[in-house]
């Protein structure tokens, strides 16, 4: 895997942060690389960590129906570390991947220090919330 600072700056979520900030986040993931057909996540388990793509793609699949595809730049699996919930889907490898790991403690951490990232995660959340519900309504 190339440079993670490099990887970090490319997420969107993470791309205006300092240098200062991208070190901190830096320090607290972990590197994975998977193969195609790898679960990541399973819908109603309790999620222990978060993943960033760095390179691959997955199916996110829920409640037997894939509602999305993500790639390189996704975060997968905040949701259940922000409210202690259950996994609200199954997130399986379609490809090879490369993925950023941030356990709950280095996320919460990560939160604390960077507080920016809060705010860029709630619009996320609330733009796939919107997603489904345009989806639900149509």
């Amino acid at each position: 895997m190339a440079r993670r600072g490099d990887h970090l700056r490319s997420v969107p979520l993470f791309a205006a942060c300092t240098d200062r900030e991208l070190a901190r986040i830096d320090q607290s993931v972990d590197e994975l690389d998977v193969v195609a057909g790898t679960v990541l996540t399973n819908q109603g388990d309790i999620g222990r960590e978060a993943f960033i793509v760095v390179s691959g793609t997955a199916s996110v699949v829920r409640d037997g129906i894939e509602v999305a595809t993500v790639g390189p730049g996704a975060q997968i699996g905040e949701l259940a570390l922000l409210d202690g919930g259950p996994r609200s889907a199954t997130v399986t490898a379609t490809s090879d991947m490369s993925l950023l790991i941030l356990s709950k403690g280095a996320f919460n951490g990560v939160l604390d220090e960077i507080p920016i990232l809060a705010h860029r995660i709630a619009v996320e959340l609330a733009r796939r919330l919107r997603a489904v519900e345009d989806s639900t309504y149509q």
